[in-house]
């Protein structure tokens, strides 16, 4: 039985992640062909796609597997002891494949390549400091609201804060790892060149340990 409900969480995460990204990639190939070139109405489009997709994503498997769908946010769930080392590795190497398959499906459903190397430039401190305020926010969102709210307060709250953030900050938001090295297999709006990812990982690991540390403070878990 116990073997049963891990396959079932593996499977959720999976999944949602591949979702995910085919709501990334997909929207932002889309946005980009029908934009007519302004960079301000394709960025707008694939931020309604994904914060739409995202919430209806959370509410869908949240009850399974806690709708993780980010490693940051398994190993902010490990270090509350929400799960293992052995669950947290699970987790992130379903989302990790899923994001794959996600990106995959999406270059496929356009016609393009099933893989292919983004040569989109993301690189400079400004990037990397809007990765670290994304994972930040991200991980202080699921973080307090899921401690103080149900399932759909806390869909609202990350969705919400995912299409804000991919406006305010300077990176339009990754805040995943799994998310970025997938687009980086994607030469499409939403791509990233595969040399400026280990960045982009660096800033969302810190971002999201020190939101974890100062979320964890200011909304202890109720004993």
């Amino acid at each position: 039985m116990a073997n049963e409900m891990i396959a079932r969480r593996l499977a959720a995460e999976f999944i949602g992640t591949a979702m995910l990204l085919c709501s990334v990639v997909g929207s932002g190939i889309m946005a980009e062909r029908l934009a007519g070139g302004n960079v301000a109405v394709a960025l707008l489009a694939n931020t309604i796609a994904t914060g739409a997709a995202l919430f209806a994503l959370i509410l869908m498997f949240a009850p399974i597997s806690g709708a993780h769908f980010n490693p940051v946010v398994s190993l902010t769930a490990l270090g509350q002891k929400e799960i293992d080392w052995r669950q947290a590795l699970l987790y992130i190497a379903a989302q990790i494949t899923g994001a794959l398959i996600g990106v995959l499906i999406a270059n496929l459903m356009f016609d393009l390549p099933a893989f292919f190397v983004s040569t989109k430039v993301r690189t400079d401190f400004g990037q990397w400091l809007g990765e670290f305020i994304a994972a930040f926010g991200l991980v202080g969102v699921v973080v307090s609201v899921s401690r103080q709210h149900k399932i759909l307060p806390t869909a609202l709250a990350v969705s919400a804060y995912i299409t804000a953030a991919y406006w305010f900050t300077s990176s339009t938001s990754f805040a995943n790892p799994a998310v970025t090295v997938a687009r980086s297999l994607s030469d499409t709006f939403t791509g990233i060149r595969p040399v400026d990812v280990p960045m982009f990982i660096v800033s969302q690991i810190l971002g999201a340990a020190v939101a974890a540390f100062v979320f964890n403070w200011l909304v202890p878990k109720k004993v």
